[in-house]
């Protein structure tokens, strides 16, 4: 198990490229069992999770190639064919054990269904911030005629015929449980309606992916998706979108390091509210081109609404603030001027690290499982250096943000969370001019 040394109080500047999407990666990369042609991916961030489920493919006979070897700055690309299935290992104890230390491994169903008729998953890993169900994804492939199995800590899931086209509306907009039900009605007979589909970015470029490769997909970018099924789908190039989780990072770190920051290719036309949110908090971000810049700011005070009460940041379906940047906007409104509400309201245990920034000497109450109430401290007092350990991906990063603002020395334990979903950071960030070291 690693760890990170963190000595605080260095200003971040200079340029950095976000990674490919992670939680894109996982939908897109699951899609290539849909055809037995080959699929190239670009831009595919070098994290724990997306390795997984590469090795995942592997292990279920999909050909995987290489073509651009990993790199500190830029994504990789891979080239799939799933044209030889091995469907037996399925039910193989290494097959249970991998997918099970994956939440994304989820997302092989819907394409093993829709083109095999038949898919199996442990109850998948992941964060442990709270309840993550995952009836949206089952009741979806039930409606277009699949059997669900709950047996022995695994889902069967079986078509016994032809799956066919139907109209649903889902119970929650569901991210995962939309991209897994248009997966598993593209190959099916007749027309399928979907409504309270998500329509985050991510769910967007599968579609288009999809749709590159022959499927029928209209709505795309809405909460009404029609998807006529087609027989067959073909091989395609897809370039996945800069990660949206990493800008919001990064944008988190230049304001709270007093640093001076650009983020390249940020693609803003696919970040929703995430600029505007943080310009809430007070933190000036400014648009050139594609890039978003982030100046140094010896403070920064968050806004009140129109009638002077305190403002409140709140997790929302797309094109809302996503939950993921939660602990980020959390631990930036530590060292603002004025306090804020955080709310969130998906996940009943993403806020339990704020104890670790309270021993930081960050003033936060904690309200109930979903909000916290944050006292900006304007800098007059800045956060110590602790010991403490990474409860989740997004936790982590907070707290890693928390640290590279404190003074003294930190260090974070349990950093695989990290690793899961951030690529190469400790050496990027020292790129940046933080001074991190990685230990065992």
């Amino acid at each position: 198990m690693s760890s990170f040394e963190i000595i605080g109080g260095h200003k971040l500047r200079g340029e950095i490229v976000p990674q490919g999407a992670k939680n894109e990666a996982l939908q897109v990369l699951c899609a290539v069992l849909l055809t037995s042609e080959k699929v190239r991916i670009e831009h595919v961030p070098d994290i724990r999770d997306v390795n997984k489920l590469i090795d995942l493919l592997k292990l279920l006979g999909v050909n995987v190639r290489e073509d651009v070897p990993s790199a500190c700055e830029s994504g990789r690309t891979f080239e799939f064919q799933a044209n030889q299935v091995n469907l037996e290992v399925l039910q193989s104890p290494q097959f249970r054990e991998q997918a099970g230390a994956l939440r994304g491994s989820i997302m092989l169903v819907g394409p093993l269904l829709s083109r095999f008729g038949q898919a199996v998953v442990p109850q998948p890993g992941g964060d442990k911030i709270g309840r993550r169900r995952l009836d949206t994804h089952f009741i979806g492939m039930e409606r277009l005629g699949a059997e669900v199995e709950y047996k022995r800590g695994a889902y069967l899931v079986t078509a016994k015929k032809k799956l066919k086209g139907c109209y649903m509306l889902l119970d929650e907009a569901s991210v995962t449980g939309t991209a897994n039900i248009i997966m598993t009605a593209v190959l099916a007979r007749g027309t399928t309606t979907i409504m309270n589909a998500a329509c985050e970015p991510y769910v967007y470029q599968l579609c288009n992916m999809l749709n590159s490769m022959g499927a029928r997909i209209s709505g795309v970018g809405s909460n009404l998706l029609t998807i006529r099924g087609v027989k067959e789908l073909q091989g395609c190039t897809h370039r996945l979108l800069p990660d949206m989780i990493e800008v919001g990072s990064f944008i988190g770190m230049a304001a709270m390091t007093q640093g001076d920051i650009t983020i390249k290719n940020a693609q803003v036309q696919h970040l929703g509210l995430i600029p505007q949110v943080f310009r809430r908090l007070g933190i000036e971000v400014w648009q050139k081109g594609d890039d978003l810049y982030v100046p140094t700011q010896e403070h920064y005070e968050i806004e009140r609404f129109m009638d002077g009460s305190i403002m409140t940041v709140a997790d929302a379906p797309w094109p809302g603030f996503t939950p993921d940047l939660i602990s980020i906007a959390l631990v930036v409104a530590t060292q603002a001027r004025g306090s804020v509400l955080i709310h969130q309201k998906m996940f009943e245990s993403r806020l339990f690290f704020v104890d670790k920034l309270i021993d930081m000497g960050a003033q936060i109450i904690l309200c109930d499982p979903h909000r916290a109430t944050v006292i900006g401290l304007d800098r007059e007092h800045k956060l110590r250096g602790v010991r403490m350990t990474s409860p989740d991906i997004r936790a982590g990063v907070a707290l890693l943000i928390a640290a590279l603002s404190a003074e003294g020395k930190s260090r974070i334990d349990n950093i695989e969370q990290i690793d899961r979903g951030y690529q190469f950071i400790d050496k990027r960030l020292a790129k940046l001019g933080a001074e991190i070291r990685r230990v065992d």
